[in-house]
């Protein structure tokens, strides 16, 4: 499980939201804490509404562990129960870096349809996007993604330069983070309760008893 200094990362985030793209770096945390009562911040969920079961994974997009959860653990639970309809999934984004800020940014730019296939994309390829010191290299390697899933670069520019959604993004994040009480990626909530990464069987008997009722 990767953990994290929430204090400075939160910080650290909410100073550099997507705006070396445009040079336009904030410098206060204080000035992107005024900056966050603006737009309103959703979850993107996939699967039936009316699963007996829901899901709540806690992920960040720059974590290696949510990255090995998503090949060997979500997929094979999408394939057995939430294309099945009975498992509600919902991802929930944590920002370590400001990497993982604008990869979430660039995710949500392409609407429900496509955030989990861009998801999908951004762990699968985690140490190419992100595997550079140079933060300009990191926006156009996510830039890029946002592309190939058929993003224009129009919409790319609005979405990863968009100041009061970064700070939006970053108070949500940290509230949910707090209310819930998690600590590190990835983290997942049962039917509500809490457990930390495990393997595929291991979450499998856990949905399997928690459909048994």
């Amino acid at each position: 499980m990767m953990k994290m200094n929430r204090r400075a990362m939160i910080a650290l985030a909410a100073a550099m939201a997507a705006s070396p793209a445009l040079g336009q770096e904030t410098t206060t945390t204080e000035t992107a804490t005024e900056a966050v009562a603006g737009p309103e911040v959703k979850d993107f969920s996939i699967g039936s509404p009316d699963a007996p079961v829901r899901i709540v994974e806690y992920a960040s997009f720059t974590c290696p562990h949510c990255a090995h959860f998503t090949e060997d653990v979500f997929k094979p639970l999408k394939r057995d129960y939430i294309d099945t309809g009975k498992v509600h999934f919902t991802l929930r984004e944590v920002y370590f870096d400001r990497y993982g800020l604008w990869a979430a940014m660039m995710a949500r730019c392409g609407g429900e349809l496509k955030y989990f296939p861009v998801a999908d994309i951004l762990f699968s390829t985690q140490s190419e996007w992100a595997g550079t010191e140079d933060p300009l290299v990191a926006v156009d390697n996510i830039r890029k993604i946002g592309l190939s899933a058929g993003m224009t670069t129009e919409q790319l520019d609005a979405c990863m330069n968009d100041a009061d959604m970064a700070g939006a993004l970053v108070k949500r994040f940290e509230e949910n983070m707090k209310a819930d009480e998690v600590e590190g990626t990835p983290t997942l909530f049962i039917n509500g309760e809490k457990h930390p990464n495990m393997s595929y069987e291991d979450l499998k008997a856990l949905v399997d008893a928690a459909l048994a009722g």
